[in-house]
């Protein structure tokens, strides 16, 4: 089958687009508001897009709390969500009104993070703190009214607890993260292996050694 996703004639039940791409990380985005009132939700359309320096981004479908608390002080923490988390973190997805505290809501304590003036969720192993580098509005060719909005942050600081590493390594075994599949599902990794880059010889080492070897014929 094919269709363009710009108009509604796929002919499927469900719209399969983030279907296709999985697993997807989640972003479990801690913010204030300009009152300090904490905030708490999970993103699907989250990933890491630089690592020297580090970068991250997540991607708001529409103007919501986290990307417009990020906008108004600044910053931003993504805290990994876990298997053992599942159910705070889906309590933290429910579409409360500003205002709602979703640490309290979901039964989570806070914790505040080291060098941005955010709250990051204390059980979780891992917390990203973001200071908000940019936010990027995405025009659609066909839909003038789109409010897709990505918010681009600088990593300043990185928590990890210890019980997540092995041998100095950030074992994924022992994080359990959560991904997100197709439609209502989640995953958690389900096997990992290791792939080493090859080291290949350039064509132009074998060129230059070429052309050395004909002059001195």
């Amino acid at each position: 089958m094919f269709y363009d996703p710009r108009h509604y004639d796929r002919g499927l039940p469900h719209n399969p687009w983030l279907g296709l791409i999985i697993r997807r990380p989640i972003g479990w985005v801690s913010t204030a508001a300009p009152d300090g009132t904490a905030n708490l939700a999970p993103y699907s359309c989250f990933n890491a897009i630089a690592s020297n320096p580090p970068f991250l981004m997540l991607s708001s479908d529409g103007t919501k709390d986290s990307v417009r608390n990020a906008e108004a002080t600044g910053f931003f923490c993504v805290n990994i969500a876990t298997y053992e988390l599942r159910e705070a973190m889906i309590q933290s997805a429910a579409a409360c009104p500003p205002g709602v505290d979703e640490f309290v809501a979901s039964g989570l304590d806070a914790v505040a993070c080291r060098n941005i003036p955010v709250q990051r969720v204390a059980q979780s192993p891992v917390a990203i703190e973001c200071k908000l580098s940019q936010i990027v509005t995405l025009a659609s060719s066909a839909d003038t009214t789109c409010t897709n909005r990505v918010a681009i942050g600088e990593v300043v600081g990185i928590y990890i607890e210890e019980r997540v590493l092995r041998e100095g390594l950030v074992d994924v075994d022992l994080l359990k993260p959560l991904g997100r599949m197709e439609y209502r599902e989640y995953t958690v990794p389900q096997a990992s292996f290791e792939m080493s880059r090859p080291t290949i010889e350039p064509y132009w080492a074998e060129t230059d050694e070429s052309k050395k070897k004909e002059n001195t014929t």
